[in-house]
């Protein structure tokens, strides 16, 4: 086992290791065999006010550093992801049950997000804006926030926390990390420690291990953080949001998603099904981009329907350990009960499991299910595990209008011999993404990444990561003299 659960088991602030002082721990799991990995002391409402307050005393000074020397901290941190990959892999295997595959694309991702904040430390840049006043010159300065609090999930914990703390921190801001409570060392410590071993000055990164029970609403409504940047779900996301709007900071919001996976008539029905398959059961259907449903013009959906069948049943479930398992365990108990849920619901409501996936602790096989009623809540809604909607439709008006009847609008994807054909139905669908002739689960560092609807709001990547962390301030300059009325 790695030693980053016996080492890095701690609170980190203000440039120290300490442990929490609240009256519990939260104990963390390997959600495979369920081995206790680590058992932390959480943090207290006061420690989250020490992580904050030393943020905001770290930051002028970082702020004020040249952007160069800033850039530096970032380039060494990539270099200690590359030297540690082996180590941070194991711990993605071991924390969050990420097969070796998800923690190879996970790392892959965390790389190329590290290498762009490395040039998002020079990426601000003022302007000049002409006055209708004689002698005036208008200066607009693109300034860091002040202090960032990031709220990270727990399906890919060290990417998506490194997605917002990097650019915070390299565009001149402190932060304060909450990490998921399932993945605290690969989602939060192990964070700071690379950052602390890159050269990052004490105080600038702070991270609470912690539970809402403990502190309530602390996090966001402490007075210091101007931005809160929360991945998770849609409920959650809402109260975050709601809580920052009383308290006026802004909420950078990456929610749920509940994508479809489009096959259209002239699809390549072959290449159509790996994307689907992917799209949907890539780290055990958690991911916010799955595909929660496959929607599959009837000319083609015998073909599709068999062809899909056929390759989900050979998927190998296990130990992620194994370099051959596609499908790990879920993230806990709980997960692995709601996913059994939605599964005994759509049966109960008349629908066809063309595979019904066993389940073993928190080891969920996958299922695929059809014939569910076009009324089902279970098509609008969110499903965070290896579960599959087969779904058939005349023509694309409709699966337009079937892609569209959710609550959420975050990714998708479409299939079809004709790239403009595609194009088209991509623009008529209400996402903040939507890919053609590929699957559903895309991230990249310089492309606006984020939903409409419920599945969230703002963008993070490339220049969104200046609208999300940093702020604009005007400063006049009058040649000569004003005249004023009185």
């Amino acid at each position: 086992m790695s030693s980053y659960f016996t080492d890095l088991a701690q609170q980190y602030i203000d440039g120290e290791w300490r442990p929490g002082t609240g009256s519990w721990d939260i104990i963390d799991f390997n959600p495979y065999d369920n081995e206790k990995l680590a058992s932390i002391t959480i943090a207290t409402a006061d420690e989250v006010d020490a992580a904050y307050r030393a943020a905001e005393r770290a930051q002028q000074q970082w702020a004020a550093t040249n952007p160069y020397a800033r850039r530096a901290v970032f380039e060494k941190a990539l270099r200690l992801v590359e030297e540690r990959e082996a180590e941070i892999g194991d711990a993605i295997v071991a924390e969050l049950g990420g097969t070796r595959l998800k923690a190879a694309f996970e790392l892959h991702l965390a790389k190329e997000f590290l290498r762009e904040a490395v040039h998002l430390a020079l990426r601000p840049e003022g302007r000049i804006i002409p006055s209708p006043a004689d002698g005036k010159e208008n200066r607009v300065y693109r300034v860091p926030v002040g202090v960032v609090g990031v709220i990270s999930p727990f399906n890919f914990p060290f990417l998506l926390s490194l997605k917002s703390v990097a650019p915070a921190l390299a565009l001149g801001n402190g932060v304060v990390l909450k990490p998921h409570q399932n993945t605290p060392i690969v989602g939060g410590t192990l964070v700071a420690k690379i950052l602390e071993d890159a050269g990052l000055p004490g105080g600038l990164l702070n991270v609470v291990v912690t539970d809402i029970a403990e502190i309530g609403d602390a996090f966001i409504e402490h007075p210091v953080p101007k931005v809160i940047s929360f991945t998770g779900s849609d409920k959650v996301g809402r109260h975050v949001a709601t809580v920052c709007a009383a308290n006026f900071k802004r909420s950078v919001l990456e929610l749920g998603g509940n994508s479809a996976l489009v096959v259209l008539d002239d699809a390549d029905v072959d290449y159509a099904v790996d994307a689907a398959v992917f799209s949907r059961f890539v780290h055990q259907g958690q991911v916010c981009m799955a595909a929660n449903r496959v929607l599959v013009d009837r000319a083609v959906a015998d073909e599709f329907t068999e062809k899909f069948v056929a390759k989900v049943r050979t998927l190998k479930a296990g130990d992620p350990r194994d370099p051959e398992t596609v499908i790990g365990p879920v993230i806990n108990s709980s997960q692995a009960d709601a996913v059994s849920g939605v599964v005994e619901q759509a049966l109960a409501e008349g629908a066809t499991a063309l595979v019904h996936g066993s389940v073993t602790d928190n080891l969920v096989e996958p299922s695929v299910l059809t014939g569910l009623p076009a009324d089902s809540a279970l098509l609008k809604q969110e499903v965070f595990g290896p579960v599959a909607f087969l779904v058939p439709f005349d023509g694309e008006e409709e699966a337009v209008r079937l892609v569209n009847d959710t609550p959420y609008g975050l990714s998708g994807a479409v299939h079809t011999a004709d790239v403009e054909r595609g194009v088209a139905f991509a623009k008529r669908i209400d996402t903040g993404m939507f890919h053609v002739n590929d699957g559903t689960v895309h991230d990249e560092p310089i492309v606006p990444f984020g939903g409409e609807k419920h599945s969230g709001i703002g963008r993070l990547n490339g220049d969104s990561m200046l609208d999300a962390f940093t702020t604009q301030k005007w400063i006049s300059v009058q040649h000569g003299r004003s005249g004023f009325p009185f």
